[in-house]
């Protein structure tokens, strides 16, 4: 989901990594959000409101006492559409769990009903102490959002895990939230393991060169951010090197081959199955194992078909599961969707015309329609494609709970 039109708090706490927040605030204000900073006493010594006031929507808010609302917190939490904390001390993380209002930020947080992302920033030894830990997973199970923090340079040099996430990562996980928060209670997906597989795959044709397509992976991945935001354990299997959403772990993949033994291996505690990548239908059937020359003539490579994944899913899935299939097309979408349905006994699939404008490989958006067994058909018009996955799982869910 866009952030466009939204009413974003973003929190800086006092740490190192406060300067970060300018660039984060600035991304949020060019796609379109109305920003509204909030400082604590201690982020002002790293970076000076000034700078935040002039890139935000309105000036740096620091105080209970002398802000232009009587009472801001509570002014603050109640139209915002989200709150983002970044960097999140372990102060700030403390005070939230433990419901102390001791400053402006902390009491906004505690005054809001909106969702929450939380963007831990500390040394590597403050992060992996056993407290701050266990108040990660507290704020995980109230719902709210943690974005980890990454490996890198820490303030002093030394390196280690503790380094405030990329504000890309940032950025992805509002989205997510927002699409999750638009029409869904939170973390409907609970207690629900959802496997995903993402991009296309590559089949060696000799030591340097594939056959591929041009799957980016960006809507398998959506599936898995939006399915993870809203309560789901997320396996992905991915064949494409991208930065893995919020909270979900990831099986590397290459070859059909590859995807066909990792997903068979993860389906059987699978409760879901959405198989989002662009498998090749084709591969070699001779690889060699040296780089073919140019000065040796045009090689006659000879072609066999590779597995078939969900025609093996369809032999030893058990009637609880649900499985989801994608069909990328460019001619007859629906007529070739219906019968892919049936013959692979889907609960349904998802067709897209990927020669379309703006639609599939490649792009931020799509435009799909969801295609059911029984004859029904759901058609989801051009959006980004986190608002693409969560109509997805909207169907996921209500299949899975009717056949609990």
């Amino acid at each position: 989901m866009s952030v466009s039109g939204k009413r974003i708090v973003v929190g800086v706490s006092g740490g190192i990594a406060a300067y970060k927040a300018v660039d984060l605030i600035r991304h949020l204000v060019d796609a379109g959000a109305h920003v509204i900073p909030v400082m604590t006493e201690d982020a002002h010594r790293f970076i000076g409101e000034v700078t935040l006031s002039a890139l935000a929507s309105e000036p740096v808010h620091k105080s209970l006492w002398n802000d232009e609302s009587p009472i801001p917190h509570t002014r603050m939490g109640q139209t915002a559409d989200l709150i983002v904390v970044a960097p999140a001390t372990a102060r700030v993380i403390s005070a939230y769990v433990a419901g102390s209002s001791g400053d402006l930020l902390t009491a906004t947080l505690i005054a809001t009903r909106a969702p929450v992302v939380v963007c831990p920033a500390m040394h590597t030894e403050m992060w992996e102490h056993p407290a701050v830990q266990h108040n990660i997973t507290v704020l995980r199970s109230r719902g709210v959002t943690i974005v980890d923090p990454e490996d890198g340079r820490l303030a002093g040099g030394d390196i280690g895990r503790g380094r405030l996430a990329a504000t890309s990562k940032i950025i992805e996980a509002i989205e997510t939230t927002l699409a999750n928060s638009a029409s869904h209670s939170l973390r409907d997906m609970e207690g629900m393991h959802v496997v995903v597989t993402a991009g296309g795959t590559r089949e060696p044709i000799d030591a340097v060169r594939v056959i591929a397509n041009r799957s980016s992976g960006k809507q398998g991945y959506a599936v898995a951010a939006v399915a993870a935001a809203r309560g789901a354990k997320v396996t992905l299997v991915t064949t494409v090197d991208r930065e893995a959403p919020v909270g979900v772990s990831i099986v590397c993949a290459e070859t059909a081959q590859n995807m066909h033994d990792s997903v068979l291996q993860l389906l059987p505690e699978a409760d879901v199955l959405v198989m989002a990548a662009a498998v090749a239908d084709f591969r070699p059937k001779v690889v060699s194992q040296s780089k073919m020359k140019k000065s040796n003539g045009v090689p006659e490579i000879e072609l066999e078909p590779t597995p078939d994944i969900l025609g093996a899913v369809a032999e030893v899935r058990v009637p609880r599961q649900v499985i989801v299939g994608f069909a990328a097309e460019t001619d007859d979408v629906l007529a070739n969707a219906r019968e892919k349905v049936a013959k692979k006994s889907l609960d349904f699939i998802v067709a897209n015309d990927v020669s379309a404008p703006d639609v599939g490989f490649s792009h931020d958006t799509n435009a799909v329609t969801m295609v059911f067994p029984q004859g029904k058909e759901t058609v989801v018009p051009l959006s980004d494609k986190h608002t693409i996955a969560s109509a997805i799982l909207d169907s996921v869910v209500q299949i899975y709970r009717e056949k609990q």
